[in-house]
């Protein structure tokens, strides 16, 4: 690994990538809303794949750590276009997409962008932290105050206090709207690969029942949901971080047993 990232253009814009040379398949991370490459979770996969001699790939999204560009241009359908091209750019053969809450919602939008169901698809199995997928409509619009819809039309924005952060964070009327574009629990869910989600049922911001939702629209799929019971959002503590490396390495194992 190097220590400064490398520099992809992706529509003008610098983004951020780490990339780890290694055997298949290859890990990609994928991180959520105002989260970086060089997180926790985001580390530790980069210590399991050396262990493993996995190949790795991570990027921070256009506006978000070393990546170029303004935060509040950014919506799923800019950051999945960027996830994309350093999928392409940057991996080689089988590859299994990690996506945390946001990183999630892309991810599946990933996998409906890249996977048809063939016999090269690049895709070979997800694995999901408390994923946030069409978190703007499902989540977040019910629970809108009359001052943030106000503020959305008027400043085409609204400020959210942040438990993560001290900066607020930052929802654009952009986002919602492109949010709505890119929903995917709206019909089944096809990833013609095996998926497994983790979910914290003590998370204060993606409650567990959407993960169960979620399960719902993988129906035709081979997927699993593990529920931590006393787990948060961020999924980081170091049993946590255990649980996501045993999952990782298993479904390693089980794709290199099917190739």
């Amino acid at each position: 690994m190097t220590e400064q990232p490398e520099k992809l253009d992706v529509s003008g814009v610098d983004i951020a990538v780490r990339h780890r040379s290694g055997g298949v398949p290859g890990l990609v991370w994928l991180g959520g809303y105002r989260s970086d490459m060089l997180g926790t979770k985001a580390e530790r996969l980069d210590q399991l794949a050396g262990d493993l001699g996995l190949a790795y790939t991570r990027h921070d999204y256009s506006g978000h750590g070393e990546s170029g560009g303004a935060f509040t241009d950014g919506t799923i359908s800019k950051w999945l276009a960027e996830s994309i091209a350093v999928f392409e750019r940057y991996t080689k053969g089988p590859q299994i997409l990690i996506g945390s809450s946001m990183g999630g919602w892309i991810a599946l939008r990933m996998v409906q962008e890249l996977n048809r169901g063939g016999p090269d698809d690049r895709i070979a199995g997800m694995v999901l932290l408390a994923p946030a997928p069409d978190f703007t409509h499902e989540l977040m619009e019910p629970e809108l105050t009359e001052k943030e819809r106000a503020d959305m039309e008027t400043k085409g924005y609204f400020e959210e206090f942040s438990e993560y952060s001290p900066d607020p964070n930052i929802f654009t009327k952009a986002l919602f709207e492109d949010g709505r574009r890119n929903r995917v629990m709206v019909e089944p869910l096809d990833t013609h690969c095996p998926v497994h989600i983790l979910q914290g049922m003590a998370d204060p911001d993606v409650p567990y029942t959407h993960a169960q939702k979620l399960m719902e629209f993988l129906s035709r799929d081979d997927a699993a949901l593990t529920m931590i019971k006393d787990g948060d959002h961020r999924l980081s503590r170091p049993q946590d971080l255990d649980l996501l490396a045993r999952t990782v390495t298993a479904m390693v194992e089980r794709i290199r047993a099917t190739r």
